[in-house]
C-alpha cells in the first residue's frame, strides 16, 4: 500500500511540474508583440535567402 502512495505523490508532482512549465511558456508567448513576431519572421526569411 505504501508503494501506491509514493507512486501517487510522484505522479502528482510530475503533473504539477508540467503545468508550471506550460504556464511559464504561455506567459512568454503572451509577452511577444506582433511587431516582434514580424521582425523574427523577416529575420528567418533573410537567413533562408542567404543560405539558398
Amino acid at each position: 500500500m505504501k508503494l501506491w502512495k509514493v507512486l501517487g505523490i510522484a505522479g502528482l508532482t510530475g503533473v504539477a511540474a508540467t503545468g508550471a512549465i506550460i504556464a511559464r511558456e504561455q506567459r512568454k508567448r503572451a509577452q511577444v508583440t506582433p511587431d516582434d513576431v514580424r521582425r523574427r519572421l523577416h529575420e528567418r526569411l533573410a537567413e533562408t535567402d542567404r543560405e539558398g
